[in-house]
């Protein structure tokens, strides 16, 4: 069977827009402005918070074509999560929308943006602990009607150690493994687009450079990735377009290099 996550990766350096088809003009030290298109996914000039609370984003714009990396770096209490929750729908967006594939989906709940085609990953409490390997990712496919053992193959594929320990409890794997598990499971959904949350957090760099290879062979198929990264340089690296995220609005944006090149954002969150 042919692996789709060895393609090559479908990337053309797309770009993103605002409603209504204007330039998205890029903030302080991107130099320049991205050109219009439609995103595939766009969490547009969102404003909101959680419940009755405050505001936590404002004006947040964050998108993803087709085959692309994005990744969302900042300092702690940024607002970084909030925006990928937000375009998850896992809190109001009271100003703003998020659309996928051009349709309008801010009123929809998590559970519906699953079955639309938006896979997701949080942080933490992500598997299925007393769950083998195999469950896990059985459990990914229960909105599935369809037979998911060729997808199961391909995740098997991706992942070889999971193959290796699809019958141990997911609870027993290293940090490392276990993000493995959690992402495979999202791709069981055969998402349209993979959202993760921080996906190396708590792993050693050489398992971080793992990972990171592995979400690259991942965006190869086509599947947008939109990814909140606290190592920003190594994330920026591998990234087709990074948002920098300051007290909840868009402080810079540009593609991975032209953050990496730039002389504030080196020195604000690069560490110089």
């Amino acid at each position: 069977m042919s692996n789709p996550y060895q393609d090559d990766r479908g990337n053309t350096d797309r770009t993103i827009t605002r409603a209504g088809g204007g330039a998205l003009t890029a903030s302080p030290g991107t130099k320049g402005t991205m050109k219009p298109a439609e995103a595939f996914l766009i969490g547009d000039t969102m404003t909101g918070g959680y419940g009755a609370g405050p505001d936590i984003l404002h004006d947040c714009t964050v998108a993803v074509e087709r085959g692309e990396i994005a990744v969302i770096v900042g300092p702690n209490g940024a607002g970084k999560s909030t925006a990928m929750k937000a375009v998850f729908g896992m809190l109001d967006v009271r100003q703003g929308s998020v659309r996928l594939g051009g349709e309008d989906i801010t009123d929809l709940s998590p559970q519906d943006r699953v079955a639309k085609g938006m896979g997701f990953v949080p942080q933490t409490s992500n598997i299925f602990t007393s769950m083998t390997v195999e469950e896990n990712l059985e459990m990914g496919a229960f909105i599935r009607r369809d037979d998911f053992s060729g997808t199961m193959a391909q995740v098997y594929n991706l992942f070889p150690i999971l193959k290796e320990k699809r019958n141990q409890a997911a609870g027993e794997l290293s940090g490392g493994q276990r993000q493995q598990v959690a992402v495979g499971r999202a791709l069981m959904t055969q998402p349209k687009v993979l959202m993760l949350d921080e996906p190396t957090a708590g792993v050693s760099p050489i398992v971080m450079d793992e990972l990171f290879d592995r979400i690259i062979e991942v965006a190869r198929t086509g599947i947008p990735i939109l990814m909140v990264e606290q190592n920003a340089r190594q994330a920026l690296e591998i990234a087709d377009k990074g948002y920098v995220l300051v007290q909840g609005r868009n402080a810079f944006s540009g593609t991975g290099k032209e953050l990496l090149a730039d002389p504030e954002v080196r020195k604000s969150f690069l560490g110089g």
